[in-house]
């Protein structure tokens, strides 16, 4: 591990500190200012403009565009943070890594608005971009963390309603287990700098009276015929588990699944601006020109 990423994992565990006993107000604020760097860094890569819609959402262009296929990116933040700023933020980041349009959706955030209200705007954005002429064997799905999970409660809703499923997936980090039954909880627990069992309780919580349900922890539903996947996690993260075992019951259940765990990271190490988060992208891009077969 290089220099800087060791520092940066040092001063991402003090802010993981603080992030624990920080009130929920304002840790929307720190979510959004993450956004804001996000943006910031690739501003001149892409140009944004806002979807027309019941729901908030934008498309995030690429300058450079280089494929003819749309991104849904369904963000992070335990379901209960991630304004549009963060969203954005980050929508931008893979939009100018992959050269690739993203629609990013800022879905309702619990307490506020509880399970199902994600996963119904989820569904609803995505059978509007189906009616406003995006085919979806050129949708991607795309999400990190509680967005990561997002994405496959999204296809198990999509396969119940028999809506056409997308081309592929790509996980990041995905807390696929919202009962927290994985054995990383115990054996990452001092290992990861960014994430703690106490912060995804309260966001379990917070977000759904039942954790085990299927739409809420989809690694308890049934994966079976979902498109493939490309799962990325670092090695360090408190939810490594969540991203290993739904590699696992995707291949038990046919599907296509590809899971790559970086050394020594932590979650959602992706953001950051290090050699391993490129190194991640470099394998998402592959993964994409794989399922459009070129």
């Amino acid at each position: 591990m290089k220099l800087y990423t060791k520092l940066l994992k040092s001063e991402l565990s003090l802010i993981s500190k603080i992030s624990d006993v920080c009130p929920l107000d304002k840790s929307r604020i720190a979510m959004d200012k993450m956004g804001r760097a996000l943006m910031f860094r690739h501003r001149k890569c892409v140009s944004s403009s806002n979807i027309k819609a019941e729901f908030n959402a934008k498309y995030i262009t690429p300058v450079s565009l280089s494929r003819d296929a749309l991104i849904l990116y369904l963000h992070g933040g335990g379901y209960v943070l991630g304004g549009m700023e963060y969203a954005e933020g980050f929508g931008t980041l893979i939009a100018a890594e992959t050269g690739i349009a993203v629609c990013c959706l800022e879905y309702r955030l619990a307490p506020e608005h509880r399970f199902p209200a994600a996963l119904d705007d989820a569904f609803d954005t995505y059978r509007f971009l189906i009616r406003n002429g995006f085919s979806s064997d050129k949708i991607v799905l795309c999400g990190e963390s509680a967005g990561g999970g997002l994405i496959y409660a999204l296809s198990l809703k999509l396969k119940s309603e028999g809506c056409p499923l997308p081309r592929g997936i790509i996980a990041l980090s995905p807390w696929s287990d919202l009962t927290l039954s994985g054995s990383s909880y115990e054996f990452n627990r001092h290992n990861d700098p960014s994430m703690s069992e106490r912060r995804l309780r309260f966001y379990s919580e917070s977000y759904a009276k039942r954790p085990q349900a299927p739409y809420v922890s989809p690694l308890f539903g049934d994966l079976t015929g979902l498109p493939p996947s490309l799962i990325l996690a670092g090695g360090h993260e408190i939810m490594l588990s969540d991203s290993t075992s739904l590699h696992e019951k995707l291949l038990a259940c046919g599907c296509r699944s590809e899971l790559d765990i970086a050394p020594e990271m932590w979650h959602v190490y992706l953001m950051y601006n290090i050699v391993e988060a490129k190194d991640g992208f470099k394998k998402i891009n592959s993964f994409i020109k794989e399922l459009f077969n070129e």
